[in-house]
């Protein structure tokens, strides 16, 4: 569990393990696939945590037309394009339905 603090950062707890949970809201922001990867590295005495693409996203048909991290954010647009599309489609089949609905309602009357 997670809190934020007065300046939006985000506190989470470590476990005895070391373990620690990033919040949704970052996996989401991020794109950080559950179950998924990520890396660890120091940049000028920060950590910084970051996404590893998979193997598809770094080495597969696109990977070698784009410099690094242009596939991961590539792929990401690519899959809310895809959500965006799918949304659209359920709110048009749900307006077909209920209209469909209010015909019936009135040929039985």
């Amino acid at each position: 569990m997670s809190s934020k603090s007065e300046n939006g950062d985000h506190v989470v707890r470590i476990s005895r393990k070391g373990q620690a949970t990033i919040p949704k809201s970052l996996r989401e922001k991020y794109g950080i696939e559950i179950p998924g990867r990520v890396r660890f590295r120091e940049e000028d005495g920060e950590l910084v945590v970051e996404p590893v693409p998979t193997p598809n996203e770094r080495f597969g048909s696109l990977g070698e037309d784009y410099e690094r991290g242009e596939v991961i954010t590539h792929h990401r647009e690519e899959q809310a394009a895809e959500r965006q599309a799918e949304d659209t489609a359920d709110q048009r089949d749900y307006k077909r339905y209920v209209a469909t609905d209010d015909r019936d309602e009135t040929t039985d009357e």
